[in-house]
């Protein structure tokens, strides 16, 4: 069994006060830089790697897909997201990121969303999502930034009257394992530098076709103003891939 924190009661139930898991894709800083690098999606198969509350299922719904199917290896992310949704076109199943097996060319659109940070092996995933993916087919993922990865603590360097200084970037070269806190929780996360997320892509078979650091919106400041740091320093990196044809 792959690492489900998700499932443990205390750890979900302060993920679900967390903005974005109240407010949907609106609250997620990253959103509107993701939204502008999806592909047309009406008419498209989709699917979704660590799909949480299935706020990206819906969404490519919304925007006309034929079917959607989400994967996540937590029960209680499902539960929730079965709650939330009322249509028959979408599909969820309880599965590891790393134990898809779905038949060639299933899907037009691969969509993972802040959930690879979490997989050990990037490359062998690279590998299984073009295979099931159409020919010129679409790999959009989002991941906590290297800048963010590199050092277990992921947190400010504070001065005396604990305001933050400045983020400090360590072991950058040093990928693998990190042992972050998150939600107040031991939770395991894996560092790869930039090169490695993009050089994993090319040697599957992708071409790299957008890259995005963004920072919050000036709408999404004003409604949550404790985003106001994040511009300081990159938190997600944001990349889209089209499979190359053979």
């Amino acid at each position: 069994m792959k690492q489900n924190k998700y499932d443990d009661h205390s750890f979900f139930e302060k993920y679900s006060q967390m903005a974005r898991s109240t407010g949907g894709l609106d609250a997620a800083g990253e959103w509107p830089a993701l939204r502008a690098m999806l592909p047309e999606l009406s008419g498209k198969a989709v699917l979704d790697l660590g799909c949480g509350y299935g706020w990206h299922c819906r969404y490519a719904r919304q925007e006309g897909a034929r079917f959607v199917v989400g994967v996540d290896l937590s029960e209680k992310m499902l539960e929730r997201a079965q709650e939330l949704t009322e249509d028959e076109a979408i599909t969820y199943r309880r599965l590891a990121i790393e134990d898809i097996d779905f038949p060639a060319g299933q899907f037009d659109v691969v969509i993972s969303s802040l959930a690879i940070h979490y997989v050990e092996h990037f490359d062998d995933l690279c590998h299984k999502v073009h295979h099931c993916l159409t020919e010129g087919g679409r790999f959009i993922l989002s991941v906590e930034h290297p800048m963010f990865t590199s050092r277990a603590e992921q947190d400010w360097y504070y001065g005396p009257q604990g305001e933050r200084l400045h983020w400090p970037v360590d072991n950058y070269q040093d990928e693998g394992l990190r042992q972050a806190r998150f939600l107040e929780t031991d939770v395991v996360k894996y560092h790869r530098t930039v090169a490695t997320y993009m050089n994993a892509l090319i040697d599957a078979g992708f071409s790299i076709t957008k890259l995005s650091e963004p920072q919050p919106t000036q709408e999404a400041l004003d409604k949550y103003p404790e985003m106001k740091d994040e511009a300081r320093r990159p938190i997600f990196l944001l990349i889209a891939a089209e499979k190359r044809t053979q």
